[in-house]
C-alpha cells in the first residue's frame, strides 16, 4: 500500500470515528492527511469507497488482535477462550476508541444510501461469529459473546470503561462456566 493511501486511510478513519461518515467531507480528509483531492481519487473512485476501504482495515487490525490473544493462549476451554476474546475486545476499546462501533454507524449513515456499505457491516458481524465458532464456541455461545462484546461497546461510549469491563467478564464468566 502506497504512503499516500495509507495516510488518507488512516486520517479518514480518525475523523469518521470521531465526527460520523456523513459529518466529514472529502476535502477534510484531503487536508488533513496533507494530499491533494486528485491523490485520493487516484486510491478512491468515491468516499463510499474510501469509507469501505477503511472499513475493511478496521476489521482486519480487530481480527488481527483477536487472533493473536487466541494463538498466544492456545487453548481449547471455552471459558478461556471467551475470557481471552473479551480481554482483547476491552484492550481494542481502550486503544481505538470508545466512541461505539464504527460498522453499526455506517450501516446507520448508508441504510437507504449504499447497499455495499449495508452489506460489508453484516458480513463484518457474520464474520465475527464464524470467528468465534472457529475456535471451539457454539453458534449459540458466538451470538452470545457477540451481543455482549457489541454491548461493552456502546456502553463503553457512555459509561466507565472499568466498570464495563469488569461486568463484561463477569458476564462472559456466566454463560461460559455453566
Amino acid at each position: 500500500m502506497s504512503r499516500k493511501r495509507q495516510d488518507l486511510m488512516e486520517r479518514a478513519e480518525v475523523l469518521f470515528y470521531e465526527n460520523g461518515f456523513h459529518g466529514v467531507g472529502l476535502k477534510r480528509v484531503v487536508s488533513e492527511a496533507g494530499v491533494a483531492l486528485m491523490t485520493l481519487y487516484n486510491h478512491f473512485e468515491s468516499k463510499e469507497d474510501l469509507i469501505m476501504a477503511v472499513l475493511t482495515g478496521r476489521e482486519e487490525r480487530y481480527f488481527s488482535l483477536l487472533n493473536k490473544a487466541v494463538e498466544a493462549e492456545n487453548s481449547d476451554n471455552q471459558a478461556d477462550i471467551a475470557m481471552l476474546l473479551a480481554k482483547s475486545h476491552i484492550n481494542w476499546l481502550r486503544t481505538e476508541g470508545k466512541n461505539g462501533c464504527m460498522f453499526l454507524r455506517a450501516k446507520e449513515e448508508y441504510t437507504f444510501e449504499n447497499e455495499d456499505i449495508v452489506n460489508q457491516v453484516i458480513a463484518h458481524k457474520e464474520t465475527l461469529i464464524s470467528f468465534f465458532q472457529k475456535h471451539n464456541i457454539t453458534k449459540n455461545q458466538a451470538v452470545q459473546l457477540t451481543m455482549l462484546l457489541e454491548g461493552a461497546t456502546a456502553l463503553a461510549e457512555v459509561g466507565d470503561l472499568e466498570n464495563v469491563e469488569n461486568n463484561l467478564y463477569s458476564l462472559v464468566k456466566m454463560v461460559f462456566e455453566k
